[in-house]
């Protein structure tokens, strides 16, 4: 898809980045003018929401991000505009998705009112820091090993949000903002208290 990045007035860090992410960040606009990876307020409000509404039950959450390959002139970049989820089967330290009832997913994924593309997936480590386990580096590298697949990793309780991407055999985070469109409030990483399709039953 051939398309502008979000304007620089409509782009923020997420507050949940850490001060040497801020200032890698800082540093991308400086340097490039534009990301790899945008996600939209809402997609980023849905993957805090999930991840903190099981981070209370001390359980991991997971998702697919939807969105679009873009390209501007020599720039390639993704911008996922929304998330969908299913019923998983999770604790402290695992995640996955109930595999005896994916229909339901699919109903999600039918439902997400756009022609869309699975950019890639987020879920949450509850208590223990932003990381990509080895584990997840072979959902990586095994389901999202395009260029343009991303993963977003959320601590909930630490307030900690990180993204990484394939770079050879390793995953190396990667810097990304958060758009909104001209006429949405702009982000201030506030919660959205809105209730939505990822707030479903999920099973331990």
């Amino acid at each position: 898809m051939d398309r502008l990045p979000p304007d620089l007035q409509h782009v923020s860090p997420h507050s949940w980045l850490s001060e040497e992410l801020k200032q890698s960040y800082e540093e991308r606009i400086a340097r490039k003018g534009f990301f790899e990876l945008y996600v939209s307020k809402l997609a980023m409000q849905k993957m805090i929401n999930h991840s903190k509404m099981l981070g209370r039950e001390e359980r991991e959450a997971m998702g697919f991000m939807l969105g679009d390959i873009c390209r501007h002139e020599s720039h390639g970049f993704v911008m996922v505009r929304d998330i969908v989820t299913g019923d998983l089967l999770s604790s402290c330290d695992s995640v996955r998705f109930d595999h005896g009832n994916l229909q339901g997913l699919f109903k999600e994924l039918d439902a997400s009112g756009f022609d869309y593309v699975i950019v890639g997936w987020y879920h949450s480590h509850p208590g223990f820091g932003c990381f990509m386990s080895k584990t997840d580096m072979k959902t990586q590298s095994t389901l999202f090993s395009e260029r343009f697949h991303s993963a977003i990793v959320i601590d909930p309780v630490r307030e900690e949000i990180m993204a990484f991407r394939l770079r050879g055999k390793r995953c190396a985070p990667l810097d990304f903002s958060v758009y909104w469109h001209e006429l949405e409030t702009p982000y201030r990483g506030k919660k959205i208290m809105r209730r939505s399709r990822v707030l479903r039953r999920d099973r331990r």
